[in-house]
């Protein structure tokens, strides 16, 4: 089990997200109206008025777990850890909506609760990240929850939120690059690994594709900010490289796979080429480079030249 803790601006947007997965399940809520993204978010809007003073209202909390823990992780279990976690990390008196995806092999589920609580107070965010690791492992031992084995997971972990979700794009965009060779099958792997793809069009022209973002837990990250390696054309050259490349094996294999065939019984002795190339006329009997007009037009200019004599 880990939390990912990011804060924000934009409750609507917050919600689009969590709510917006397939098969996406809410488990609890308190003071808001559901039915729709729009009342969600008009019912957070509406108690974030009460401190306008807040900055960065929204509070977005994704708590996963391992692939090791699914069985015991029903609705009712996952949504008992959660209300566990919420009470002693202090997200009390206030809004909330907890929802659960199944969009990766990792349990996991999403809190959206307001930082202004019920009473106008803004709830505090001093040491969170620390507080949530210990309130994480007391959570894992209570329960029987797997831990993470292997150094590299392990200060994957430490990481803040945002640099340990860009760590885990790099990760996912390396492992499909080695397996994958157009940008349909790429962007397919990385949904599976709960990672989204979004191109930018150009203005005017959603032909032209100028760049990629990526988007995992509801941060969202350009090309650029994951590596220099992951900009859309560094990316695209790399795609379409190994697009090229597997249509030519798959054209070998055809050839190779394809029987010998005997000739046609009206050959006539002459061989085609399989491919129809033009040929400009040089074996072309009906059109010969040879032309009677302009061989008599070269003959007088050398007999002109002849009479002026050499310049000097």
């Amino acid at each position: 089990m880990i939390a990912k803790i990011v804060k924000g601006a934009s409750f609507r947007g917050c919600v689009q997200y969590v709510t917006g997965k397939d098969n996406a399940t809410v488990l609890a809520s308190d003071g808001v109206l559901l039915g729709s993204v729009g009342n969600i978010a008009d019912s957070f809007e509406y108690q974030r008025a009460l401190n306008p003073r807040c900055s960065k209202p929204v509070g977005h909390i994704a708590l996963s777990f391992k692939p090791e823990d699914k069985d015991k992780l029903t609705d009712g279990m996952m949504t008992k850890i959660a209300r566990e976690y919420m009470e002693q990390m202090g997200i009390k008196d206030t809004q909330f909506l907890l929802v659960r995806h199944h969009n990766t092999a990792n349990p996991h589920c999403h809190l959206v609760y307001n930082r202004i609580d019920n009473n106008g107070r803004i709830i505090s965010d001093k040491f969170e990240r620390k507080r949530s690791e210990k309130i994480v492992k007391h959570l894992k031992d209570k329960y029987g929850l797997t831990y993470s084995d292997g150094k590299g997971q392990t200060r994957t972990e430490r990481l803040h939120y945002t640099e340990r979700t860009k760590f885990e794009i790099q990760n996912a965009v390396k492992a499909a690059l080695k397996d994958v060779g157009n940008w349909q099958q790429f962007a397919d792997r990385l949904k599976r690994q709960g990672v989204e793809v979004e191109f930018k069009r150009r203005r005017g022209n959603d032909d032209v594709i100028e760049g990629i973002t990526f988007i995992k837990d509801g941060v969202r990250f350009k090309g650029s900010q994951v590596g220099r390696q992951f900009t859309y054309a560094k990316l695209n050259e790399c795609l379409s490289r190994d697009e090229q490349r597997q249509t030519a094996n798959q054209g070998q294999t055809r050839q190779n796979e394809q029987p010998m065939q005997e000739p046609n019984s009206d050959w006539q002795g002459t061989s085609r080429s399989t491919f129809d190339f033009p040929s400009l006329g040089l074996f072309d009997t009906n059109n010969p480079v040879y032309d009677p007009a302009e061989e008599e037009f070269r003959r007088r200019m050398q007999r002109k030249k002849k009479k002026r004599g050499p310049r000097l």
